[in-house]
């Protein structure tokens, strides 16, 4: 049964790759990264502070402990890059909003001496 502030199969095929402790993979294994991850993702969704996540995503300190092992690990900038879609609508400008200021025209020019 998914819950409300848990990721859907769609969005855990993308982040899954991303995350560490996978079995086959050097050094220890995460006991279940769906859980963990779901942890993080309740916590961010209802703000709440981390003693007070729901038992059911185990006791708290160890959640909290390895969400800054992830983040000291570069774990979760890669989930967040992973997961946006580009979005290059923010990269457009539109030039009717532009101005320059009035010195960027250039400066004056100088009259040319004349020759005697």
């Amino acid at each position: 049964m998914l819950r409300r502030h848990e990721l859907t199969e769609r969005e855990w095929k993308l982040v899954e790759p991303h995350t560490l402790g996978q079995p086959g993979t050097s050094g220890g294994t995460g006991r279940d990264n769906r859980q963990f991850v779901n942890a993080v993702v309740y916590r961010v969704r209802t703000g709440c502070s981390w003693r007070d996540l729901p038992e059911r995503f185990g006791p708290w300190n160890t959640v909290a402990r390895r969400f800054r092992r992830w983040a000291k690990a570069g774990v979760w900038q890669a989930l967040f890059g992973a997961v946006q879609e580009p979005d290059y609508a923010w990269v457009l400008v539109d030039s009717t909003t532009v101005k320059a200021h009035k010195a960027a025209a250039g400066q004056k020019k100088a009259t040319p001496r004349r020759k005697r």
